[in-house]
């Protein structure tokens, strides 16, 4: 699995749990999680750093935020 990839070009997308309030602001490369890594990062530090998580990783990361298992 690599862990380097060029995000300079990456087209994030915002969580739709996010809202519109300013508060926890998560966004993904969806692009980019063919590679074997999927890139997420806080929208309100576009430029500072990015996990990079195995895409089942992130669907469990997904799944917890859903059901509330993680606030």
């Amino acid at each position: 699995m690599s862990t380097t990839q060029n995000l300079s070009h990456a087209i994030w997308k915002k969580s739709s749990y996010s809202g519109g309030t300013g508060g926890n602001c998560v966004e993904w490369a969806p692009g980019h999680a063919l590679s074997g890594v999927v890139p997420v990062r806080d929208s309100k530090r576009p430029t500072g750093s990015v996990l990079r998580l195995p895409p089942a990783a992130f669907a469990d990361l997904v799944s917890a935020l859903k059901d509330g298992t993680l606030r």
